[in-house]
């Protein structure tokens, strides 16, 4: 039997922007960290691609960080790209339907995630399960919603008879605020690196390079991302942690 390791985490890693910040908060308290990543056919599957470049550069960053990060692991979820008829795994206009959710929404993908993290960390022996999930900016996704991982935690604690914690640390802030987050984790370089290296961008369009990063500049994520810069940027609002505003020194 794999021995367990209470203070290890786990952190769900595409590489994007949510998922690279949560790995630097992961970094920042965990004794030791292996993330993980899923291929479900989806149609930015690039972002894929920057993963090991984004893990490089974090341990690049921090000694503690290089010292902390463990092992990564990519799962094949062929079945749910199989299933999902989404914008995210067709070319297809990204749009509204008729339920009120855009059609970017891929059904169960959050809860097939963290199921399979758990399945993930029970053989690792790991304990805590990091998510990017969001209630504040989140598309009106139904699976990211803090209740959905409350119920879910729930769930898997008792069918895995463990005592796993999932941590959504983005849940209440939006993206002006998870830039501030990843400054205040990493200052400027990790920012820096979230900018260049990180993938968000719904078509999966690397060409342009925009102040907050590549992308097609027009969809949903990429619109998000930007706004969010935007007010990080401005220096707008105050920090969860200090209560003080935090306007950024990029140059």
């Amino acid at each position: 039997m794999t021995p367990e390791h209470p203070g290890a985490a786990l952190v769900l890693f595409s590489g994007g922007q949510d998922s690279t910040t949560c790995l630097a908060w992961a970094l920042d308290r965990f004794p030791r960290v292996e993330t993980l990543g899923f291929d479900y056919g989806q149609r930015h599957r690039v972002e894929l691609e920057c993963r090991a470049t984004l893990r490089e550069g974090l341990a690049a960053q921090n000694p503690a960080w290089a010292a902390r990060l463990g092992e990564d692991h990519t799962l094949a979820l062929d079945a749910l790209g199989a299933l999902s008829d989404t914008a995210l795994t067709r070319e297809t206009a990204i749009a509204m339907q008729a339920d009120g959710l855009p059609n970017t929404f891929v059904p169960g993908r959050n809860l097939l995630f963290l199921t399979f993290a758990a399945a993930l960390a029970y053989r690792r022996g790991l304990r805590h399960i990091v998510g990017g999930m969001c209630e504040t900016d989140f598309s009106g996704y139904p699976d990211c919603r803090d209740d959905t991982i409350k119920a879910l935690q729930v769930a898997l604690n008792l069918g895995m008879d463990r005592r796993f914690v999932l941590h959504t640390p983005l849940m209440w802030i939006d993206k002006a605020e998870t830039w501030r987050l990843a400054r205040r984790l990493g200052g400027d370089p990790l920012v820096r690196l979230i900018v260049e290296d990180t993938h968000t961008c719904y078509r999966g369009e690397r060409g342009a390079m925009h102040p907050w990063g590549h992308g097609c500049g027009t969809c949903p994520a990429c619109e998000l991302r930007a706004a969010g810069w935007e007010g990080f940027a401005e220096g707008k609002g105050a920090t969860p942690a200090t209560g003080e505003a935090a306007a950024p020194r990029l140059p």
